[in-house]
């Protein structure tokens, strides 16, 4: 089951100025953020159907309530320790552009919101992720969350996830 902890200072941003919300979630070690206006919803794993001659972090597909949703798992993008799928395995249903895609991650942990001067830029260097879907670092106390640009992630040309002409 999973369970959605809405941070409770997302609607009063603060000194800090306007604050965006972000679903976080994990990927082995490491704590991710994305945009909440993506995400549709969350659901637990379930087997896609595979398709041939996909690249290999391409799961399958799903058919959720009538859409044919292609499965990304981000562990195997990103190159981010072993794909096991355990109980705590989610997918998180995104609507990007016109396309519906969902990912596959370890877990959710919440919704939280992140102020401007919450997030740093992206460091330069060689990382599991390419830098160019980093908006940037966020900090919330102790906590570090690698910001993605889930849409510019998902539209990419090396995703395969639509046509060229569709992400013009």
């Amino acid at each position: 089951m999973v369970q959605d902890t809405v941070n409770p200072q997302a609607a009063d941003a603060g000194e800090g100025g306007f604050a965006q919300e972000y679903l976080t979630f994990t990927l082995g070690p490491e704590e991710y953020a994305i945009d909440i206006l993506k995400v549709q919803e969350i659901r637990g794993y379930e087997h896609p159907t595979s398709i041939a001659n996909t690249p290999s972090f391409i799961k399958g597909v799903i058919n959720l309530r009538g859409t044919i949703v292609p499965i990304v798992d981000l562990r195997i993008k990103f190159g981010v320790g072993t794909a096991e799928y355990t109980p705590f395995t989610v997918v998180i249903i995104l609507n990007i552009g016109s396309r519906v895609v969902g990912i596959v991650v370890d877990g959710v942990s919440d919704v939280t919101a992140l102020r401007a001067d919450q997030v740093r830029p992206a460091p330069e260097f060689a990382a599991t992720v390419d830098t160019r879907y980093i908006t940037g670092l966020g900090t919330l106390g102790e906590r570090m969350l690698i910001v993605v640009d889930i849409e510019k992630l998902m539209l990419s040309s090396e995703m395969a996830l639509v046509d060229e002409a569709a992400a013009s």
